[in-house]
């Protein structure tokens, strides 16, 4: 399960950093650029229990993500893995925040909002929607193209 989730992880910086490359997402790239340059990312990886991942993307889909704007967390990109067995449980994102600092005082005001708090309620009243969470904080090399 490790090893699995090491190759998810390059695969998905792979692909972050190739979308990134591509002429559709240079703006992405610019706007990007134009942040501070002590911003951090953070890549999250979720494990969603068996027959649960479309309630987990409906979570993110319909709340967290607008509720993470609020809180001073920028979503960069949500992916699923195409192959199993990770297609049918994994939800796989990347966000930024101003620093580590901000990282932990956004993240501490999201799980505060009672608003957050009600969504994470309504969405498990079937029964838990995560069993597993793999947060990594990664800096940008001098040499790629979002900082």
């Amino acid at each position: 399960m490790a090893t699995s989730k090491r190759v998810l992880f390059a695969g998905v910086a792979t692909v972050f950093g190739a979308g990134f490359l591509m002429g559709s997402t240079m703006q992405g790239v610019e706007d990007a650029q134009a942040q501070s340059a002590d911003r951090v990312f953070e890549l999250r990886t979720y494990t969603a229990p068996e027959g649960k991942l479309p309630n987990l993307e409906a979570r993110f889909r319909d709340h967290s993500m607008s509720l993470f704007e609020k809180h001073g967390i920028t979503n960069l990109g949500y992916w699923t893995p195409q192959d199993e067995p990770d297609s049918s449980n994994t939800l796989v994102y990347i966000i930024a925040h101003d620093s580590r600092e901000a990282a932990t005082a956004s993240w501490a005001a999201f799980l505060a909002d009672p608003e957050w708090q009600r969504v994470a309620r309504e969405s498990q009243v079937d029964g838990r929607i995560v069993s597993g969470l793999v947060s990594v904080f990664l800096d940008p090399t001098d040499y790629s193209p979002i900082k």
